[in-house]
């Protein structure tokens, strides 16, 4: 591979880890070091209430729980389909939630590259160390054009418009207090995500073909760690603390009519009190946040673009 191909790489890679993958949709990380992340959950019951399709995929997101989460994020008929999906390589949730989860396998790869710590941090010291003021100014271009981007995809709801326009304007707040270009905390942050990348058993494998060999919930499995780690070291370096937001989550039922609700949403997220709508609907006895369920049929037709 060409030089300027390889530093282009390592550039793209640096900014996304930088900026890019802070969203509040990954799965979450847990102080300590939390149960075995290959233990599949057993005990914990879709939600018989509508407040709990809430709650439910709360406790799993800080119980580094990816399988779990997905278990109880749709229902039994629909999760078996997504798994045969997975592993014909024609679905991807829940990663479809995240936010630029068609890199995840290319990013994982670039981390798990020789030395990719040490080159991660020459990027950052060339681009990104001691530059407040560039740093500053990729935060306002990122939460503008995110802004737009969420107003205009379709497949988003209003209500999730709402929500994440919120969470977008928070984040941003966060990372222009942040201290970003401090490289004291950049070589902790990229050494530690590397190792965590290489923990992942993903080593070697990139794209469809490693997720479909490994089916949905080895995947999660494998991939839950390393978002852990993520979220812990950018609580750690940077302040952004993800499990406290979870943990400030209070919901509320506005309304239910039949086999249909919806639910209010609180919490605090990076400083920033988030008041949002989410609707929930019930199938077969327990209530599904209806977004998820709607997006998850979707990925059955085939992955969606790079978004």
């Amino acid at each position: 591979m060409p030089a300027a191909d390889i530093a282009n790489r390592y550039r793209r890679c640096a900014l996304v880890l930088c900026l890019g993958l802070a969203l509040p949709w990954l799965p979450a990380c847990q102080r300590g070091p939390g149960p075995n992340p290959a233990a599949v959950d057993t005990v914990a019951q879709a939600a018989t209430r509508p407040a709990d399709a809430v709650h439910v995929l709360r406790d799993r997101l800080l119980a580094r729980d990816g399988a779990g989460f997905a278990r109880l994020a749709v229902p039994p008929a629909l999760h078996t389909q997504l798994q045969a999906a997975w592993a014909r390589g024609e679905s991807r949730w829940p990663l479809d939630e995240l936010p630029l989860d068609t890199h995840i396998p290319r990013m994982l790869v670039a981390l798990q590259a020789p030395h990719a710590d040490k080159a991660l941090m020459a990027t950052y010291r060339r681009q990104f160390a001691n530059a407040d003021k560039d740093i500053d100014q990729a935060v306002r271009t990122l939460v503008v054009f995110g802004g737009e981007y969420v107003r205009k995809d379709a497949d988003y709801s209003e209500e999730e418009r709402a929500h994440i326009t919120q969470a977008i304007q928070a984040l941003g707040d966060w990372a222009l207090a942040a201290p970003l270009a401090d490289p004291k905390r950049a070589r902790p942050f990229f050494t530690t995500l590397a190792a965590a990348a290489v923990r992942s058993g993903l080593e070697g494998k990139a794209g469809n073909a490693a997720f479909a060999s490994l089916g949905m919930t080895q995947s999660l499995n494998r991939l839950s760690p390393f978002f852990a780690t993520l979220l812990a070291q950018l609580r750690l370096q940077y302040g952004l603390d993800v499990d406290a937001a979870l943990r400030s989550l209070h919901v509320s039922l506005l309304q239910q009519t039949g086999d249909s609700a919806q639910l209010r949403l609180q919490y605090t997220f990076a400083g920033t009190r988030i008041d949002a709508l989410a609707p929930a609907v019930r199938i077969d006895g327990h209530w599904y946040l209806a977004n998820f369920v709607r997006r998850a049929e979707q990925s059955l037709g085939g992955p969606r673009p790079a978004r």
